[in-house]
């Protein structure tokens, strides 16, 4: 038996056993009542029940890094909310209006396709960084490694490039934004994800560029060894563990840089929900090599319905996208000679 087969043959177990058991927890599940105290429901197996679809996009729009007329204060008042509010129903406004693409420049040309719009912000954050206390990022080191620049195939102008290695993550399709933990974070539509989970195990699986992170859950008993720092993933190398109702996955081993961060970055999230149709999230960067201190940012999530679907995110539609986007860039500089 070769090892790609045998990988194969893993991978189908393992879904299998994460189908079976997902399965077992829904009927689980749903013989509880609706409550909005602690979550306590419990798999089969005794974890924290944590299965089912998930969504972010409440927190679409929301600074990243807090601006500085909010101080250290996290969340908006009612006035500045109403002002959001007011802010998102005109950019609805002016994403759904008819154009006309022939009488010249076209207002909002990077809109989404309106049954593709999945941004229905309701966030009252003022920042996702929600520490340090400023919700800035913490100062880069002297000796960190300057943040990449983005020179060519970006998603607004989609600058020509030269070869396919040019062109970002996100625009290839391999991974969304700067890599692992991106995919929580919402950007105009899929920001969706199904949590599947079983003895041992859980899978988060994210609409937005298709992947999933399989998290082994460690106990005292059951340690792995350190993966070795030569080998890196998109996904990373995740541990998880129970800190009481809370999943805390800690991950390293990450092979693309994350907002100029160093390989040494290490990742620890917490998953806890709070009844059954939220979950509070958050995400430590600790990189020493690159920051003067960690940092977080924090998230609300929002169940879905368990038949919402987490769709395929087919992107390049067999990686025609990159050819045709290469050979376009060709034909204009012949153009433009």
């Amino acid at each position: 038996m070769t090892a790609r087969i045998a990988r194969t043959i893993a991978v189908g177990v393992f879904t299998i056993g994460v189908s079976a058991h997902l399965t077992w927890t829904t009927h689980a599940a749903g013989a509880q009542t609706r409550n909005d105290g602690a979550w306590r429901t419990r798999t089969p197996w005794g974890d924290p029940d944590l299965h089912g679809e998930w969504t972010t996009e409440g927190e679409y729009g929301v600074p990243f890094e807090r601006p500085a007329q909010y101080g250290t204060r996290q969340f908006l008042t009612d006035e500045e909310y109403a002002k959001r509010m007011q802010d998102i129903r005109v950019r609805d406004e002016q994403d759904l209006a008819r154009v006309d693409v022939l009488s010249g420049p076209v207002p909002g040309a990077g809109a989404p396709i309106p049954h593709w719009r999945e941004y229905n912000t309701t966030s009252r954050r003022t920042s996702l960084v929600v520490d340090p206390p400023d919700g800035r990022l913490p100062p880069r080191i002297p000796t960190a490694a300057p943040i990449p620049v983005q020179r060519c195939g970006s998603l607004l102008g989609g600058e020509p490039c030269d070869s396919y290695d040019e062109y970002g993550l996100g625009v290839r399709c391999i991974v969304h934004g700067g890599g692992f933990p991106d995919a929580m974070i919402p950007a105009v539509y899929n920001a969706n994800m199904r949590i599947a989970q079983a003895p041992g195990y859980i899978a988060i699986t994210y609409e937005l560029i298709h992947d999933t992170h399989i998290i082994p859950i460690e106990t005292a008993a059951s340690k792995r060894p350190p993966l070795s720092p030569k080998i890196r993933m998109y996904m990373g190398d995740a541990r998880g563990r129970w800190d009481g109702t809370t999943l805390v996955v800690e991950t390293s081993n990450l092979k693309a840089p994350n907002r100029g961060s160093s390989p040494r970055l290490r990742l620890t999230e917490r998953f806890t929900r709070v009844s059954r149709d939220a979950m509070q999230y958050q995400v430590t960067f600790d990189d020493a090599a690159t920051w003067t201190a960690p940092w977080t940012a924090a998230l609300d999530m929002k169940s879905r319905p368990d038949n919402a679907g987490v769709f395929e995110y087919a992107c390049h539609e067999g990686n025609h996208g990159m050819s045709n986007m290469l050979s376009a860039a060709r034909a204009l500089e012949r153009t433009t000679r």
